[in-house]
C-alpha cells in the first residue's frame, strides 16, 4: 500500500465516525523538540538515568536533587511549542461529534494547541502539588505564588504535615490516577475510531487501549514512522512523522467530506 493509498484508507475508516480517540505518546512531542524521557541528558544530568530520579523514593531521599532535575525539564518544556501534528489533532474537533485525547505526555502541548478534552494519563509537568495527602486531598500549588529556587524543593504553603512541592506527574512505582484510567478505558471502549500516534505500545495501561478499542469494534489507525507493537492491531498504518501525516489526513478528510 502506497502512502497515498494508506491516507485514503484512513479517510475511509474515519468516514461516518462520531467518536474519535487520539492516543498519543512521546513521538508527537519529540517533533516539537521535547526530549523523550530516556533521551541522553546534558551537563550535570548526564550521569543520571531517568529511572533513578523519577521515583517517590528518590524524592523522599533527596527532594532537592529530584526537584532540580524536574525544574531543568520544566524549563526545557516551557520553551517548546505545539507542532502541526498537535494542531491537526485539535482541528479534528471540528470534524467529529466527540474527540478525546488520551496522552502519555506530560508537556501540556495538546492543551496549548487547542484540544479541549485531554486526559493526561501521566500528569502534567507544568502543574504542581503537595508531596503528602495535604488536608486529606490533592493540594495543587501554583509556582507563581511561591518564593522558590530551581535548586531547592519548596515547602507546600497549605500542608500541616510538612509536605514539599513536587511535579504533578506519575513516577515509577506510582499508580495512575483512578479517574484517568477509568476515563481512558471507558472512552476507548466506546469510540468508533482510535488514532494511535507516536507511541511504541510498551507502556501500560496505554498500550492495551488499541486492542480494547478494536475488540469493541473500533477501527485503529496507527501514525508512526516505524512498525511498533501496536501495528498488529491497526487496520491501517500511516508511516511518517505525525507533524506531516496528521495535517495531511485532516486535509484529505475535509476534501472528501465537503
Amino acid at each position: 500500500m502506497t502512502d497515498n493509498d494508506a491516507v485514503r484508507e484512513a479517510v475511509r475508516l474515519l468516514r461516518g465516525a462520531r467518536r474519535v480517540v487520539i492516543s498519543s505518546g512521546a513521538g508527537i512531542s519529540k517533533e516539537s523538540g521535547v526530549p523523550t524521557f530516556r533521551d541522553a541528558h546534558d551537563g550535570l544530568w548526564a550521569r543520571f538515568q531517568a529511572e533513578e530520579l523519577a521515583t517517590p523514593w528518590a524524592f523522599e531521599r533527596d527532594p532537592d536533587l529530584v526537584w532540580s532535575w524536574y525544574m531543568y525539564r520544566y524549563e526545557l518544556i516551557k520553551q517548546v511549542k505545539p507542532n502541526p501534528g498537535h494542531y491537526a489533532v485539535a482541528e479534528m474537533e471540528d470534524l467529529f461529534d466527540e474527540v478525546v485525547v488520551l496522552t502519555q505526555n506530560v508537556d501540556g502541548l495538546h492543551w496549548v494547541a487547542g484540544s479541549t478534552d485531554v486526559v493526561e494519563l501521566h500528569g502534567n509537568i507544568q502543574r504542581f502539588k503537595c508531596s503528602k495527602p495535604c488536608r486529606g486531598k490533592t493540594a495543587y500549588v501554583y509556582l507563581d505564588t511561591l518564593d522558590y529556587t530551581t535548586e531547592t524543593a519548596p515547602p507546600c504553603p497549605h500542608c500541616p504535615e510538612g509536605g514539599v512541592v513536587r511535579p504533578d506527574v506519575v513516577w515509577f512505582g506510582e499508580s495512575l490516577p483512578t479517574w484517568a484510567i477509568e476515563r481512558a478505558y471507558t472512552t476507548a471502549a466506546r469510540c468508533d475510531v482510535m488514532l494511535v500516534v507516536g507511541t511504541s505500545g510498551t507502556v501500560q495501561p496505554a498500550a492495551s487501549l488499541p486492542s480494547m478499542a478494536r475488540e469493541q469494534g473500533a477501527r485503529i489507525i496507527e501514525v508512526n514512522p516505524q512498525e511498533t507493537l501496536i501495528s498488529r492491531f491497526a487496520h491501517v498504518a500511516l508511516r511518517g512523522p505525525s507533524g506531516e501525516i496528521l495535517p495531511a489526513l485532516v486535509t484529505a478528510y475535509r476534501e472528501e467530506n465537503v
